[in-house]
């Protein structure tokens, strides 16, 4: 091969880029990742979405992975920049996100600085990637890159992670990069789905329970379905919510709270419980009992991979293959039994819409959450993104909001980290530009990452950012309390979030009340641009109602 045909090995890492289909790639470059810039400036495919923190970027790449199935993609400096993105790492693994992060290295041949910012970065990944490498040959690049996508995407999809030091990417080589092969998931062994079967129609009070795995693999259009041939109960994990539309007569609630809710009574209640995307990853939401006591459920595992064996989860039959398809060939093959019996089941679901219904009411000032979560779903049209941080808000939404279309509520109940609602809701936007896109923060968890504000703005994207303000660490403070420990060491001081969000050329307003809250939602809803609403809440009652009151009223029943 002439000299003239080999090329630079940052162009050739471009181009691998470009043939997995990449988008964006979102991050904040470094001096080590120059070479890579100066040929992702040529590329007509790939945008750089340059971010103000490189954890507001990771949380980007991996919130675009969730919603594409394809990994999202970011790039970072060594040293610093890198270790910016081991929470954003985390958060895409434990939570199933397919992304790539790329970072830079000093040269690996010949070093001019000493140790200078050096660390072992390929080594600190390792445990929270699915895949961790460093490129220490340019010929190598396509084969490497295929094998991180690869690795990223399949399941359970995750981060998988690129070290290109400085001279491998300054090399030359004749290497061309390497296309993705077709692949299909392969399909339940048949004699597993007799097995399944059989339990359901000699069950009488059976009751699907839809899991984090059940959302990434659009198994919505099956599950709905099936629901619909058998008249089968439904209930979610926080990760499974929107799977099948919440507004059927045969949804249970979202399994949000540890035990005790109404849903949790509903399951007890089952005598045979089929998991679909189960992920060891999520509170359980019914546990198994393996010390003598009577336990006749029989509990069917239904996912894409065998189930990980828990000190309170170990199914009696698993259904491994394809989801959609495994629950296709069961609806095929299911005779509705006449023995069924779903009565006191949907008599639980029916206290507690009634509860939730009297809550949602509750006018009063500062907002009440199960207030705000009605208003925000009252002013949403059914494909509206909603992008949960991380604090005790995320409970009253996973039980009292309404999702309607598969991941139309993000929430984290893996890594369940602090600082992602933003980042998350940006990337919504850009994935969804014609969707509405509201992110829902604490105020705590929202000055984790309140700098990519300036990158919503520059970026021209349609967000509502509404800031739950309580002015402290409210989700600890409550622990606190339930704990019967004295309030301390959580609460603090904020910004003028109104004239912090007009610093960055955002808008800025605050609710003076629950009638102003309707009327900001729906202003916002409908005007262009970045939006961020400051909303007092009133954390008060939480913990009587969500630790007392709820497990009061379901043992009644």
């Amino acid at each position: 091969m002439a000299e003239s045909d080999k090329r630079k090995a940052s162009d050739l890492f471009i181009e691998c880029l470009e043939q997995e289909g990449v988008e964006y790639i979102f991050g904040v470059p470094g001096e080590e990742n120059l070479d890579f810039l100066d040929s992702l400036s040529r590329s007509k495919r790939i945008k750089l979405i340059l971010t103000r923190h490189e954890q507001g970027a990771g949380f980007m790449a991996a919130t675009y992975g969730r919603h594409t199935g394809k990994a999202g993609v970011c790039l970072s400096t060594l040293g610093p920049g890198a270790t910016n993105f081991v929470t954003a790492a985390a958060y895409a693994t434990l939570g199933g996100m397919p992304m790539l992060m790329i970072t830079g290295q000093k040269p690996i041949k010949k070093s001019k600085q000493g140790r200078f910012q050096i660390l072992d970065v390929v080594s600190m990944m390792q445990p929270i990637t699915k895949y961790a490498h460093q490129m220490a040959s340019s010929d190598n690049i396509p084969s490497r890159v295929r094998e991180a996508f690869r690795i990223a995407e399949e399941e359970k999809p995750g981060a998988s992670h690129v070290e290109l030091p400085e001279d491998i990417a300054d090399e030359y080589t004749d290497s061309r990069p390497v296309p993705p092969s077709i692949v299909r998931r392969p399909s339940a062994d048949v004699k597993s789905i007799s097995q399944a079967v059989e339990a359901l129609q000699n069950a009488h009070r059976p009751v699907l329970v839809i899991g984090a795995g059940a959302n990434r693999k659009m198994t919505s259009k099956m599950l709905g379905e099936f629901v619909e041939k058998t008249g089968i109960p439904f209930l979610t994990t926080q990760l499974g919510k929107g799977v099948i539309d919440e507004r059927h007569p045969k949804f249970l609630g979202c399994a949000a709270l540890s035990a005790g809710d109404f849903v949790h009574r509903a399951i007890e209640d089952a005598d045979c419980i089929v998991n679909i995307g189960h992920d060891v990853i999520e509170k359980p939401p019914f546990f198994m009992h393996n010390d003598g006591t009577r336990d006749d459920r029989v509990v069917i595992h239904v996912s894409t991979k065998t189930a990980e064996v828990d000190p309170v989860y170990f199914p009696h039959i698993e259904v491994i293959g394809d989801i959609a398809n495994a629950m296709w060939q069961i609806k095929e093959a299911i005779v509705p039994s006449p023995g069924w019996n779903f009565d006191a089941m949907l008599r639980f679901r029916a206290a507690e819409v009634a509860h939730t219904a009297k809550l949602a009411a509750d006018e009063r000032f500062p907002i009440f959450p199960p207030h705000a979560v009605q208003q925000i779903r009252d002013a949403l049209p059914d494909d509206a993104i909603v992008c949960l941080d991380n604090g005790v808000y995320k409970l009253w939404f996973a039980r009292g909001y309404c999702a309607i279309k598969p991941n139309t509520v993000l929430l984290d109940n893996a890594l369940a980290t602090m600082g992602a609602g933003l980042p998350s809701a940006m990337a919504s936007a850009m994935v969804y530009p014609d969707r509405k896109v509201l992110a829902v923060c604490g105020d705590g968890g929202f000055m984790m990452n309140s700098q990519e504000m300036e990158t919503a703005v520059r970026l021209g994207l349609n967000l509502t950012v509404l800031i739950l303000n309580d002015n402290a660490y409210g989700m600890i403070r409550w622990k606190q309390a339930n704990m019967g420990f004295a309030d301390f060491g959580l609460s603090y001081g904020n910004p003028d979030f109104v004239q912090y969000a007009k610093s960055y050329g955002a808008n800025g307003y605050r609710v003076e009340s629950a009638a102003h809250l309707k009327e900001l939602l729906a202003h916002c809803r409908d005007t262009p641009g970045v939006h961020l609403i400051d909303c007092p809440v009133d954390y008060s009652e939480n913990d009587h109602i969500l630790n007392t009151e709820i497990k009061e009223l379901s043992r009644a029943l």
